[in-house]
């Protein structure tokens, strides 16, 4: 099985790049790739590795930022589907994403009713944890303004600035996929003293580990 965990930035995958280094698993080859912040570095890197070679399984791990305050720092989920939260149009004080402007149809592959989709097809196991959805933008929010214009008009879960990129690839290549990401934060006013971005890359990793473990005790069963 050939398996290619990306990642935003190397941090977020050091612990798992140091077990990597550490543990052989003839059945299991596996590629780490850091695709670089934002939608545009994760499109263009990532577009680029797969056009050269077809994973089994793409994993995106990360940290993200969370909108609901009763979830606990360093929480981890899988984000079953992804929107744009910031690609659109501003008409007077009101935000058009493509979809309200036409631009694109709701049912335009790779999208099914607006969203980015993971049905999991093909993932050979998948980690017992809460499934969320994710608005993917540009620009970190940090105001409640913003915060409450995500969450009116897309009621996501989460917040990253790559996970829509990522979905989009490897449903368009129909690879087999899985977005995980740890809270590190709440979404709201910026105030980076509350955050936990230790705690959430503990937390990533151990899941990723544990993961590659389970796939490595059954390829050997």
């Amino acid at each position: 099985m050939k398996i290619l965990v990306t990642a935003a930035t190397p941090f977020e995958i050091k612990p798992f790049s140091d077990y990597l280094s550490g543990h052989h698993h003839p059945d299991i080859q596996i590629t780490t790739l850091v695709h670089g912040i934002g939608m545009m570095h994760t499109a263009y890197h990532l577009g680029r590795h797969l056009a050269g070679t077809r994973p089994d399984l793409v994993i995106q791990a990360g940290i993200a930022g969370c909108f609901d305050h009763s979830w606990e720092m360093g929480k981890t989920v899988i984000i079953d589907r992804e929107q744009f939260g910031d690609l659109g149009v501003e008409d007077d004080q009101t935000f058009k994403d493509l979809f309200d402007t036409n631009l694109w149809q709701p049912d335009q592959p790779p999208f099914s009713h607006k969203q980015l989709v993971n049905l999991f097809e093909g993932v050979p196991y998948l980690p017992a944890l809460e499934q969320v959805s994710g608005v993917t933008i540009n620009t970190v929010s940090g105001n409640e303004r913003t915060r409450q214009k995500l969450v009116d008009k897309y009621n996501p879960a989460v917040e990253s600035m790559e996970g829509a990129a990522f979905h989009y690839a490897c449903l368009l290549e129909k690879i087999p996929f899985f977005q995980l990401r740890s809270i590190s934060n709440y979404v709201e006013v910026r105030d980076k003293s509350k955050w936990k971005i230790p705690l959430a890359i503990q937390q990533l990793n151990e899941t990723l580990i544990t993961y590659i473990e389970h796939l490595r005790q059954g390829s050997a069963s």
